[in-house]
């Protein structure tokens, strides 16, 4: 079974969206994955010292055929130093797997696809 890991930016972390639906809709999303015999994970970040670390313990779980970098996390220039740091760590911790790109949390599944 292919194995996938979503890496997103935390909706609670986010000013003035409504976190848990976000979460709720980031949740369906997994299952969509399990719907299509994939297995997925995800992880998600805040902008601080942890960032790095907490990715490379979700990279170092097990061997990932695809990590799917989120819409939040590439579309806001503030974050833009979090999204190399992250590419550059999915490279060095996980250099089999593909790197895909999401333009929202409900097309993680076509996103990854594309590379399975």
């Amino acid at each position: 079974m292919p194995s996938v890991l979503v890496v997103g930016y935390d909706p609670r972390a986010i000013p003035g969206v409504d976190g848990a639906a976000l979460r709720a809709a980031l949740d369906a999303e997994l299952a969509r994955f399990a719907e299509h015999g994939i297995d997925a994970a995800m992880t998600l970040l805040v902008h601080d010292a942890s960032s790095g670390s907490t990715l490379v313990t979700a990279l170092s779980e097990r061997p990932w055929d695809v990590v799917v970098i989120g819409g939040g996390i590439r579309r806001a220039e503030p974050l833009l130093p979090l999204f190399e740091q992250l590419v550059n760590l999915i490279r060095r911790h996980a250099p089999r797997a593909a790197i895909a790109f999401n333009t929202s949390g409900g097309d993680s599944v076509e996103a990854a696809r594309r590379w399975l």
